[in-house]
């Protein structure tokens, strides 16, 4: 509000007292998506249409699949009658393989991503190839997506490009996997892109709205009533601090919840 500190700093900041650090790729520093246009020629940041609804969560970003969603909320407890399973979403917005996966083009990042991955890249067309089609399936199109960003989104170009000529593989319509494709706006340079991005961070737009992204991420819509009214609710498991692994005596149990949150993330401590 003071203009005493940049938007990057502040989410950096919230990060750090939520327990997220880049030490931990299962609770790694969580960015969200601020921009909804990866198909202009030119970026205006003065068009509310050309950010994300910082207000809604990933699943919820178009009415269409935001109702989906609800539906699947409201179906477990008919269908299934153990509320503790119900919930909009059964995968998360950050997780070790998300992380792997945006920055898979630089080291340590690729050897994780293929250790995750048992040994090898993943399948071409699921790879990190394009800001736009990521953008398309985390909004609109894959109802198992709902990833957010990660830091390096708004300051390291680098990892964008693949400098280090990994064999990454060829998609079903036979694009060869390289650099990400970004979109028209950045004219196909990395430092323009993280220029722009960084840009439409710090913009008055995102100012004004950021705080109503924090709730959702850090906040009181995080779990609860809230969260169920945002349509901001995940697996039981994700929320770590609520799970108290210490009463759980089966052990086959245990491990698989501590597999399901190392595989699909945890929710950030609430601030």
């Amino acid at each position: 509000q003071k203009r005493e500190i940049s938007n990057f700093d502040y989410l950096m900041y919230l990060n750090t007292l939520a327990g997220r650090s880049y030490n931990d790729y299962m609770q790694y520093p969580v960015f969200p998506w601020v921009l909804a246009d990866y198909h202009s020629q030119t970026l205006n940041l003065t068009d509310p249409h050309t950010f994300r609804d910082l207000s809604k969560p990933m699943g919820a970003q178009t009415v269409e699949r935001k109702q989906k969603f609800i539906q699947r909320f409201n179906e477990v407890e008919k269908s299934e009658g153990d509320l503790s399973a119900q919930c909009h979403y059964c995968t998360h917005y950050s997780s070790a393989i998300i992380v792997a996966s945006y920055l898979v083009r630089m080291e340590p990042f690729t050897q994780t991503f293929c250790s995750l991955q048992g040994g090898s890249f993943d399948v071409a067309d699921r790879m990190f190839h394009s800001v736009k089609s990521t953008w398309e399936s985390a909004s609109r199109d894959n109802m198992s997506d709902v990833r957010e960003l990660t830091p390096e989104f708004f300051y390291l170009p680098e990892f964008l490009t693949n400098a280090n000529h990994f064999e990454l593989g060829c998609m079903q319509d036979g694009t060869v996997l390289g650099d990400v494709q970004l979109p028209p706006w950045a004219d196909g340079d990395p430092h323009k892109f993280i220029f722009l991005h960084r840009q439409a961070l710090e913009s008055d737009y995102v100012s004004a709205h950021l705080h109503r992204w924090i709730d959702l991420i850090f906040g009181h819509k995080q779990h609860g009533s809230a969260a169920v009214e945002a349509v901001n609710t995940y697996h039981p498991y994700f929320y770590g601090d609520k799970m108290d692994l210490n009463n759980i005596k089966d052990p086959l149990i245990k491990g698989t919840i501590l597999g399901f949150i190392s595989n699909f993330g945890q929710i950030p401590k609430q601030v």
